[in-house]
């Protein structure tokens, strides 16, 4: 079935549709990844988001039970230039587009990916609409420019109740903005007994858990667009170790008096190269964002820049000058992407016991 992707620029393309039969719209983006589809689409940081798989080949492997990154997706469509109707790979149990129906998430084949993504180089992220070839162009157009992206993704994907991953070690409470499960495993893997909570807990309810450190999750969307969590961050700064990702990362900047700011396309893909100020060492990381700390606009507040991207040199790591918490814009976890920097829930950790120490040897003197 023919259907067409229309952009709020007046680009209209056609190719074949697959997935779901239903129309939708959103902020279109592009990622860079040859692989990870599936955590692409199931990860909670996309929520409202039309994703351009920038890799021509698509769906080859299938879908699989393991590699969700979320339960319910968040994504409001699917481009790629190559749907794989046969995927061969001995985990797969679903096609991508059985998947895709499955969800009610729409999907287009056979357009120029790589035209689309250099109109996003040039012009920046686009309100665009996947839709059947019976709609005409020009309204779809005049919908597209009238309409408001929306400001309450986090809101939309965040966990609604507290909940437990128990576990022996220390104790970690999760700040859940639309957080994926690699942060979990990462985190159980390492033993720990978390507490994931919503993202409009308050700082006193979550010290009343008695966690041993705290970590601030990834997430979709503007962080300005959350208000209670950046007044959360503040009432924790100092109390307990913090450790945050992505959107926990923009948050913890917020808090602190820095200012954050839309990026002209953003980072999305598994290859972005980011350099450790203090050690010189470049990491291959994930990442998944639209918006960034400002440059500049850590001038005078009590962080300090430690990490950079190398490409375009935006700040990807914060740390407090008096206080036990640092961040990074970049995802640790991986989920797709390589695992460079899959120590860093290590440091966390390391940082909680030295806490833990100091607050037993104060005890005792």
């Amino acid at each position: 079935m023919k259907k067409q992707l229309i952009l709020e620029d007046g680009t209209v393309f056609v190719g074949e549709g697959f997935g779901s039969e239903s129309a939708t719209s959103g902020e279109v983006v592009f990622n860079t990844g040859m692989t990870g589809y599936q955590e692409i689409l199931s990860d909670p940081s996309y929520c409202g988001q039309i994703v351009t798989m920038t890799y021509p080949l698509i769906g080859n492997y299938g879908i699989n039970r393991d590699d969700f990154e979320s339960i319910s997706p968040a994504i409001h469509g699917l481009i790629v230039k190559e749907n794989a109707a046969f995927p061969s790979n001995w985990r797969s149990e679903l096609t991508l587009d059985e998947y895709l129906k499955m969800k009610n998430i729409p999907g287009i084949a056979g357009i120029d990916t790589r035209k689309l993504t250099k109109i996003i180089r040039q012009h920046g992220t686009l309100k665009g609409s996947i839709c059947g070839m019976e709609e005409n162009p020009a309204e779809i157009i005049a919908k597209l420019k009238s309409i408001s992206l929306p400001n309450d993704q986090v809101k939309q994907v965040s966990t609604k109740t507290p909940y437990p991953s128990p576990g022996r070690g220390h104790r970690v409470v999760l700040v859940d903005f639309g957080l994926k499960h690699g942060i979990l495993r990462e985190l159980k893997d390492r033993n720990c007994d978390v507490i994931v909570v919503p993202y409009n807990t308050t700082s006193d309810e979550i010290l009343s858990l008695s966690p041993d450190g705290i970590m601030l999750s990834n997430g979709p969307g503007d962080p300005k667009d959350v208000p209670e969590a950046i007044e959360m961050i503040q009432g924790l700064i100092g109390k307990v170790p913090l450790f945050g990702i992505c959107l926990g990362h923009q948050l913890f900047a917020l808090a602190c008096g820095a200012n954050t700011e839309k990026m002209k396309f953003g980072h999305r893909g598994s290859n972005h190269p980011v350099k450790d100020l203090s050690t010189g060492k470049i990491a291959l990381t994930s990442q998944n964002h639209g918006y960034t700390v400002k440059e500049g606009s850590v001038a005078g507040t009590e962080m300090e820049v430690t990490h950079i991207a190398l490409n375009d040199g935006t700040i990807e790591g914060l740390k407090h000058k008096s206080a036990a918490a640092f961040t990074v814009q970049y995802h640790p976890e991986a989920s797709p992407g390589p695992e460079d920097a899959n120590g860093l829930f290590n440091q966390f950790l390391e940082l909680v016991e030295a806490e833990k120490r100091e607050a037993v040897a104060n005890a005792k003197a």
